[in-house]
């Protein structure tokens, strides 16, 4: 199992509901959450097969930006 962490501009529970359709969408993806409260709004995602740059692009459609800052 991967991890991605991303820094993204989701800020809030609203914000939360905005991007569930877009990550929930993603075939791969076992689980993801959102740390609102961090000041980097950190976006975890666990996965096998989805890259870094299928998970931005989704959150870029949906209105956010997401920088990937570690995976492992």
């Amino acid at each position: 199992m991967t991890k991605l962490l991303f820094k993204t501009t989701i800020n809030c529970a609203g914000c939360v509901s905005k991007v569930k359709p877009a990550l929930d969408s993603i075939k791969g993806i076992s689980k993801w959450e959102v740390d609102t409260a961090s000041p980097n709004k950190l976006l975890t995602v666990e996965t096998e097969e989805v890259s870094p740059y299928e998970v931005s692009d989704a959150l870029a459609k949906v209105g956010f930006k997401a920088e990937v800052l570690e995976e492992n």
